[in-house]
């Protein structure tokens, strides 16, 4: 079953959330950095490809296991049971709502 949240027990749980997004999106850049000094078809390109792929794969699953829907890179909603706390990075608050249908797209800040 999925975990429901209140805006309370999110904003609890906000601070972890957007900790280990902030490290997981400092180990993805200082990849990218090291990527883009290798030429394009090599080895050392493709380790570091995959070592990419790893992070964010590790990063979703720890969002996962908070009781996070994972949406995007670094976009994760809170499921209220009528809808989602929004967040992505890099804001600094959770801020955002939307209802199951609007979608990311129909964001409106919370009250």
């Amino acid at each position: 079953m999925a975990r429901r949240w209140t805006l309370e027990s999110s904003l609890e749980i906000f601070p972890e959330v957007r900790e280990r997004t902030s490290q997981a999106v400092r180990e993805v850049e200082e990849l990218l950095q090291e990527r883009a000094l290798q030429p394009a078809d090599s080895p050392a390109r493709r380790v570091l490809d995959e070592r990419v792929e790893q992070v964010v794969s590790r990063w979703m699953r720890a969002m996962e296991a908070l009781g996070l829907e994972v949406k995007g890179i670094w976009l994760v909603d809170f499921d209220t049971g009528s809808g989602y706390y929004c967040w992505r990075w890099p804001e600094e608050r959770l801020e955002y709502y939307h209802s199951y249908e609007a979608g990311f797209a129909g964001r409106a800040r919370i009250q």
